[in-house]
């Protein structure tokens, strides 16, 4: 099985980045037009130079509230408490059961990845999570509140919990910039001015922002995923569910949606990634879940599941993907 590099301790990394660019690190005025598509390898640059590059390259609206105190920097991830929480979860479709008693927990800054074959009840699991499907049973805890299915608080916690779509689910009829605001100001009612003047900067961090006035059938597939990721964003949220984000790409147009992933990620964003792409989820991931049949087979560690897999099922798995690796 070919060697990962895994990412276990990417959230104290960045924790530790970011109290690095609070004291060392001086950004010039050109930092708020830089382009977010820094290819460097995860992990070879020192914490000042990251956090240089990420405070160069990121929106300071868009890092959700990070602790800060000593003693939450000290703390593992299992110590620190989830934002979501999943607990017995089960959803059918008609006499179909798609999940099944599935629970997990994602914390603050977690890079989450749940992989599996199609069929495995992924992508419902993301939807009944963001509420686009009501689960049948089970219970949805947010910041330790249990998330009620519907009404007014559902509509809360939907705002505090974004989604891109494999598909990209653009509005065809609304140019770039309109897809990004929209939202903010029908959903959140926040002034436009302000919400544009964030959007208009946030798609100039994914290399969109020369494409403000441009229709979505007129961009590529990575150019829409890109102003899908920049659409979310601009909701300011503090989980951030990737649905398969790169599976309905061009393979030459995956490579730019996952240098923004990456970027997105280490800017301390909370996420919840459901993909194909091994690689991605071994380098970027700090936990993986593997899921088949509606059940979360196995979570652990990045090097846990790919070097050392607990359960049959999980190791067959991985050796029929070695491709995507």
């Amino acid at each position: 099985m070919p060697h990962f590099k895994a990412n276990a301790k990417i959230t104290n990394r960045d924790y530790e980045a970011k109290q690095h660019a609070d004291t060392a690190v001086e950004v010039g005025d050109k930092a708020d037009t830089a382009v977010i598509g820094d290819t460097d390898t995860e992990g070879t640059r020192t914490c000042t130079e990251r956090a240089k590059a990420l405070r160069g390259t990121l929106e300071p609206a868009v890092k959700p509230a990070l602790a800060t105190t000593a003693e939450t920097l000290g703390k593992s991830t299992a110590e620190i408490a989830p934002v979501i929480e999943v607990s017995h979860l089960a959803k059918s479709f008609g006499k179909h059961q798609v999940l099944q008693d599935v629970s997990f927990k994602v914390c603050q800054g977690d890079v989450t990845c749940i992989i599996g074959a199609s069929g495995s009840g992924k992508s419902t699991l993301l939807r009944c999570i963001n509420l686009l499907e009501n689960p049948d049973k089970g219970e949805l805890h947010y910041c330790g509140k249990v998330v009620e299915y519907g009404g007014m608080e559902a509509t809360a916690y939907r705002g505090k919990v974004g989604m891109v779509f494999q598909n990209f689910n653009l509005f065809n009829n609304l140019n770039v910039l309109e897809n990004c605001v929209l939202a903010p100001c029908q959903v959140l009612r926040e002034d436009k001015d302000t919400v544009t003047a964030r959007a208009k900067r946030l798609l100039e961090q994914v290399g969109m922002g020369a494409y403000i006035n441009a229709k979505p059938h007129q961009l590529s597939g990575g150019q829409k995923q890109r102003v899908a990721i920049a659409r979310a964003l601009t909701m300011q949220p503090e989980v951030l569910l990737f649905d398969e984000p790169t599976s309905a790409l061009d393979p030459q147009m995956v490579g730019e949606v996952l240098r923004v992933m990456r970027q997105v990620a280490a800017g301390g964003m909370t996420m919840l990634v459901v993909t194909h792409e091994m690689k991605f989820a071994a380098e970027v991931a700090t936990k993986v879940v593997y899921m088949a049949d509606g059940v979360i087979v196995e979570e652990g560690t990045p090097e846990q599941i790919f070097h050392a897999p607990s359960d049959p099922r999980t190791a067959k798995f991985l050796a029929n993907t070695q491709n995507l690796w």
